[in-house]
């Protein structure tokens, strides 16, 4: 499947920084609940988000929201999707000419 500069973009921008590595690491183990998540990383819920936006955009992760039984607040869920980056000059060629 060809990329798009845009997708191109947003792989290159979600794995430029070593904690959104260490986000997809930590996914890959299991789903995270966010606000353990935001615990465990010793970081705001604010800045985490900003990091699993751009996560999402680059369709490395994805979320949902649920409702638990027991005190009927919405929690969000962060999921690791099955990815697999390879970026080769075949992929520029057709943006560029």
């Amino acid at each position: 499947m060809t990329k798009t500069l845009q997708q191109i973009v947003n792989i290159g921008e979600a794995i430029s920084h070593p904690l959104r590595l260490k986000l997809l690491y930590m996914l890959s183990e299991r789903e995270w609940y966010v606000y353990e998540l935001a615990k465990e990383l010793n970081i705001s819920r604010q800045v985490l988000y900003l990091h699993l936006k751009r996560l999402e955009k680059a369709d490395f992760v994805e979320s949902d929201l649920r409702l638990e039984d027991n005190d009927m607040r919405a929690k969000k869920f962060f999921k690791l999707k099955g990815f697999e980056v390879e970026l080769g000059a075949d992929d520029l060629t057709p943006l560029f000419e």
